[in-house]
């Protein structure tokens, strides 16, 4: 069995191009959150989710790189929905939490309905984006041992 770190492992290039993915995705991600400009409500409290559900979405078949894109995009879905309904309970060990900038960048501070439709759209996309990245490399290498 060879180390998932080496190159010659089954999902070295998936995890790598995963990893990428992640790497470009967060700083877009802070961006959607700090813009100051036109504009800037929408982008820093509703588009912002798209990323978000995305990187979400990237990290946990990083992670666990077996799991489905399909089931990674709805178990993303389903949690981050969950998250956004713990935001209307507001105990005192949360709300530390909340305090903190991960915290705030992690778990949201306000119940928003409107956040939902982003949610939805994020998981498509990133659902999406995740099947082009597994043809491209996952596919690669299943026929690369092939020939």
């Amino acid at each position: 069995m060879t180390s998932p770190f080496s190159p010659n492992h089954r999902f070295f290039q998936y995890r790598l191009a995963l990893f990428l993915s992640i790497a470009i995705l967060v700083p877009f991600g802070l961006f959607t959150k700090f813009y100051r400009g036109p504009g800037q409500s929408w982008l820093n409290n509703s588009f912002g989710g798209i990323p978000y559900e995305i990187f979400w979405i990237l990290l946990v078949v990083l992670i666990w790189p077996k799991v489905s894109a399909k089931w990674a995009a709805i178990g993303v879905l389903i949690a981050t929905c969950l998250l956004e309904f713990f935001q209307l309970w507001h105990p005192p060990f949360l709300q530390a939490i909340r305090a903190t900038f991960i915290g705030k960048m992690v778990l949201g501070s306000t119940f928003v309905w409107s956040d939902f439709p982003y949610y939805f759209m994020g998981c498509f996309l990133g659902w999406f984006g995740l099947k082009g990245i597994q043809h491209f490399t996952l596919r690669y290498k299943i026929n690369s041992s092939i020939e």
